[in-house]
């Protein structure tokens, strides 16, 4: 198997920057969009599970539009071959926030393009 083939990489992180545009302007219809429509789609957050696209598409339609702005720091896009990939990052809110949070994504080719087939995201336990 190919591991990062360059244009494969490529592809993955136009996606990506997509998905993550649409969540810093709460851009609900490219964020459903982006996620696998299928029961199999898993998002784990950092208060909630959501097991199945039509759990995180219920939730991507009613979470809170305020301080959404991020900035990303440690993104890796790595792909398998040319129809699997995963993108890891880390993350920080605007303007003083000292809290990090962490973010994986497993992305799939599928006949309507890349889609996210499950999502994390926590933060970073500091003592």
């Amino acid at each position: 198997m190919d591991i990062n083939i360059p244009e494969v990489v490529a592809e993955v992180r136009v996606e990506f920057e997509r998905y993550e545009k649409a969540l810093t302007s709460n851009d609900v219809v490219v964020l459903d969009e982006l996620f696998w429509q299928s029961p199999q789609t898993l998002r784990f957050g950092v208060t909630e599970n959501l097991y199945g696209y039509d759990e995180i598409a219920k939730f991507r339609s009613s979470r809170s539009t305020v301080n959404l702005e991020r900035v990303l720091q440690n993104t890796i896009i790595t792909t398998y071959g040319r129809d699997f990939a995963t993108v890891n990052t880390e993350f920080k809110r605007p303007p003083s926030s000292d809290k990090i949070g962490r973010q994986s994504q497993t992305w799939m080719r599928t006949n309507e393009g890349w889609r996210v087939v499950c999502a994390h995201v926590s933060f970073l336990m500091t003592s």
